[in-house]
């Protein structure tokens, strides 16, 4: 009984394994090579190296924006409110600077006013004192005794010789330039004359250049010398009834009327050059031209003021 079990259980097991010796067999006819390894089949490929990311490009949620950014902005804005206000105190330094120089100009014409206003009290009382003594000499009853032929002649030389010095106590001392108060009187009498004819009347502000310099190193009789080569030059070059004034130390006045502005000032720098090569000084002048309903005071302010900015181009 147990060996024809065993005998079955053999018959089995090769009914089994033929179909499985039939596969190999029909494999081995389709491939009749062995095939190789894929290792070897595959050819290696080179990669090339991948450069490192410097940063990682980071994506953010739209419409949410990141604090960097935030930050950025706050940083612009912060840069902004700094340069408007470095600009604000800038414009408020410079003001400040317009300010103290327009103080200082006005505290130098006030004193330039009250040197002036005293020097024309003084020659006020110099020109009552001497029309006192004109009328102390005018001709008087011949008294008893007199030589009735010799007295006419004596007060009239006596008249005649004050009527001089009345007339030099309006004129400055040093350079025979009109004295200031006389001067203002000249000008304006010269501007109703302007405006009764053709209207054009024109007020040059003369300013000598480094007088200071002149009396610190040649002493002041030399800077005197520059002041009277300076007004005789200046009517060598104008009219004779152009007035010329001594406004204060080395400033000068003189009004030109009928003259087209262009033609003052080429005058001005003929005086100009003339100076320069007499005494190797030169000088800087303001001008304004009368307008209508124009008082003295008011045009000789502009042409102050004109001065003041030649002086400023030229050292700038």
């Amino acid at each position: 009984m147990k060996l024809r079990k065993l005998k079955k259980s053999k018959a089995q097991q090769q009914r089994n394994a033929a179909p499985a010796v039939a596969s190999v067999v029909l494999i081995e006819e389709l491939v009749p090579e062995p095939i190789a390894p894929v290792a070897e089949l595959v050819a290696p490929v080179e990669v090339a190296p991948v450069e490192p990311v410097l940063e990682a490009a980071v994506v953010e949620p739209r419409g949410e924006p990141s604090a960097e950014s935030v930050y950025q902005a706050a940083a612009e804005r912060a840069e902004i409110v700094e340069a408007m206000y470095r600009a604000a105190v800038a414009r408020g330094e410079a003001a400040e600077a317009r300010e103290k120089a327009a103080a200082e100009r006005a505290e130098i014409a006030n004193s330039r006013d009250r040197a002036a206003a005293e020097r024309d009290s003084i020659a006020n009382t110099r020109d009552r004192a001497a029309v006192e003594r004109i009328q102390v000499a005018s001709p008087r009853p011949v008294a008893a005794g007199d030589d009735p032929s010799t007295e006419p002649d004596e007060a009239a030389l006596e008249k005649a010789r004050l009527e001089a010095e009345l007339q030099r106590a309006h004129l400055d001392a040093l350079t025979g330039a009109f004295r200031r108060e006389m001067g203002r009187l000249a000008l304006r009498n010269e501007i109703d004359r302007a405006r009764r004819s053709d209207g054009n009347f024109v007020i040059a502000f003369v300013d000598v250049d480094g007088l200071k310099g002149v009396n610190d190193r040649d002493g002041h009789a030399a800077g005197d010398h520059v002041l009277r080569m300076l007004v005789a030059t200046m009517r060598a070059n104008l009219r004779s009834y152009d007035p010329i004034v001594r406004f204060g130390g080395d400033e000068f006045i003189c009004g030109i009327s009928s003259i087209d502005p262009g033609e003052v000032q080429h005058r001005i720098d003929v005086i100009d050059q003339s100076l320069r090569s007499a005494t190797g000084v030169g000088i800087t002048a303001g001008l304004a031209s009368l307008t209508s309903n124009e008082s003295l005071e008011e045009l000789t302010a502009r042409a102050d003021a004109a001065l003041l900015e030649a002086k400023r181009s030229r050292t700038e």
